[in-house]
């Protein structure tokens, strides 16, 4: 999908700094039907706890949670969550991801992976949309403290056309469309027109120690190519 409209006045809100907190993640977090999530580095997120616990006072440090718990939630209510990505899980996002069972295609959350998506995407409800700089991941849009987040920009708009092109791209490579034409294939863990679609993924095994991979060397050097 290869294009470049025609100009036209669309209503836009500049985003910078905390301001993705407060103008992404919020809206995330209160969507009532579906988020659909487009970005190359995929990590643990962390949002701020609004909950109130009997018997513990409820504090501005430290009252943060994973937002995959929220999603886990939000599945719960009906929404439907997508996020497409480009490179593996960060461990913590994999590691939380595993402790949240509702988390699953069947019942409404699914990640797909393409190594070309570099944009960064988010849409709430298909009523909102935010296209800029940051990736999600903590340090693009979570609530980490002033000096430690990343320099990010970006726009937020409710227009719907832009909704709605911005909606059919994120589609358009979610479905598999741009996997014939492909010329990245040898990279791709699991092009996404037909076997790529998968459900959300355990933690990766970790791999073996390097005195382990020296003797699984050795011994395919000792087998040879044609060993039984």
């Amino acid at each position: 999908m290869d294009f470049l409209r025609p100009a036209r006045p669309v209503p836009l809100s500049l985003v910078a700094g905390q301001g993705h907190y407060e103008a992404v993640v919020e809206a995330v977090l209160a969507a009532r039907r579906s988020v659909w999530i487009a970005t190359a580095n995929l990590k643990e997120l962390m949002v701020r706890d609004a909950r109130l616990v009997p018997g513990r006072r409820r504090t501005a440090k430290g009252s943060y949670r994973s937002v995959l718990e929220r999603f886990a939630e939000l599945v719960r209510a009906g929404v439907e969550i997508r996020i497409l990505h480009a490179g593996e899980p960060s461990r913590a996002f994999r590691e939380e991801l595993a402790r949240q069972p509702e988390l699953s295609r069947e019942r409404g959350f699914e990640l797909r992976r393409c190594p070309r998506v570099h944009l960064k995407v988010v849409l709430v409800d298909a009523e909102r949309v935010y296209l800029g700089s940051a990736n999600w991941t903590g340090a693009g849009l979570g609530a980490k403290g002033e000096g430690r987040r990343n320099f990010e920009l970006g726009l937020v708009s409710s227009d719907e056309l832009l909704v709605d092109e911005a909606t059919a791209l994120v589609e358009h490579v979610w479905r598999g469309a741009a996997c014939k034409g492909c010329k990245l294939k040898d990279l791709c863990p699991a092009p996404l027109d037909g076997s790529g679609v998968r459900p959300a993924a355990a933690p990766a095994t970790p791999k073996p120690a390097a005195p382990q991979r020296a003797r699984a060397r050795a011994s395919r050097r000792r087998s040879g190519p044609g060993a039984s």
